[in-house]
This record gives structure tokens, sequence and C-alpha cells, in this order.
């Protein structure tokens, strides 16, 4: 029995020297590169370009030892970014995929535009958003993401919102690109957004401006 003992430390003993030997000749021989290039995609061309400098100025160094937590913060700093995939592409090469947060409305914050995202987050405004509706009021942006999900449940279609106006007292205002101002009650549900929107489908009348829906089980108009 402490044969066998002594001819498996034996042999445990050579093995460890062989691959010891391999794996120091193997670091010995392998060159360790640096980052050489970082593949940024998902965004305008202008928006992965910023992002893949921000990265740069990082000094990175070796793919092996590189600090993903530098890089994650950078990306979810981001406000146009939604959801994201990093890879590591050996031996120098680092592949970052982007899913862009969609931009749902236009909203003041101390007095300057910035466009809410899918992601919660707002984003300052550039030109070429002009179809976004306005919000008018200062509405939690979670409250408001709530509300639009109870719109995109119903009948109506979120495009056709021009401006939304939100009171004090958690109540929307919707204005829409026909002109036709909609007040919703306080307790609103989707049900209750589809009743009156067949109503609106069936309303055989000319010029209607407001349709005020404040008080439960009654529609006023103003025509």
């Amino acid at each position: 029995m402490h044969q066998r003992k002594s001819k498996k430390l034996l042999v445990y003993f050579f093995l460890i020297i062989i691959f010891s030997s391999i794996s120091n000749n193997s670091i010995n021989s392998y060159k360790l590169n640096k980052i050489e290039k970082i593949n940024i995609s998902g965004l305008h061309e202008s928006d992965n370009q910023k992002l893949l400098n921000e990265i740069k100025n990082l000094s990175l160094g070796n793919i092996f030892f590189i600090n993903e937590n530098e890089i994650i913060k950078l990306i979810n700093a981001n406000s146009l970014i939604e959801r994201y995939e990093v890879f590591k592409k050996y031996p120098s090469t680092i592949n970052i995929k982007i899913e862009k947060t969609k931009l749902y409305a236009k909203i003041n914050n101390n007095g300057k535009t910035f466009l809410i995202g899918s992601n919660g987050k707002l984003t300052s405004s550039k030109s070429g958003n002009s179809d976004l509706p306005y919000i008018f009021g200062k509405p939690n942006i979670d409250e408001f993401l709530k509300f639009k999900k109870i719109i995109d449940e119903s009948k109506f279609s979120f495009k056709e919102i021009k401006k939304l106006y939100f009171f004090p007292s958690n109540r929307w205002d919707l204005h829409f690109k026909n002109d036709i101002l909609l007040m919703l009650p306080n307790e609103l549900t989707y049900e209750k957004l589809n009743n009156l929107f067949e109503f609106l489908e069936n309303y055989k009348g000319e010029n209607l401006n407001i349709v005020d829906a404040r008080i439960e089980n009654q529609i006023i108009l103003n025509e």
C-alpha cells in the first residue's frame, strides 16, 4: 500500500514538472498585445465615435487584464443606450453592440429641452426630433412611462399625440394632431381609453374641439 502511494506521488510530481514547464514556456513565448481595435455599433456614427473616444481615454492596456467596470460605467452613463453587450475578441479587439433607447417625448427641465427615452433617462434635445410630442408640466419620468404604456395598450396611437399636459393632481390631457383636446380622468385605464376611442370613432358631429372625460361615466363636448 505504501509503495502504491509512493508511485502515485512520483507520477503527480512529474506531471507538475511537465505542465509547469509547458506553462512557463507558453508565457515566455506569448506576446501580450495591447488593445488595438474597439468596434462600437448601434448609435448614430457621431455618437459611436464620441463613446469610442471616451473609452480610448481609459488607457485600457492588455485585453486579459482590462478593467471592464470602467467601460460599463461609461456605457451606463450614456443616456442614449438602452441595452448593450461587450465582447472580447482575442488577442486585441473589443466589440460593443448597443441597442439605442427609443425617444418618446420632449420636456422642459430647468429651462432646457430634453428628450425622454424608454430607458427613463433624459437626453439633451437635438434637431430632427420635431415629431415628438411636448410635455407641459413636471411629471415624474417613471409615471410618464407608465402613462404611455396605458396609451400603447389602448386603441389610441401615441404617434397621433401633439402635446401632453400633466397636472399636479396626476391627471393628464392629450392634445392630438387633429386639434382635439382629450381631458382624462385621474384613475385612467386602457379600457377607459378604448371607450373614449370608440366614442370618437362613432361621433358624427363637426368641429369637435374638447372632449372632457374627467367625470366618471360622463362626457362633455365643446364644439
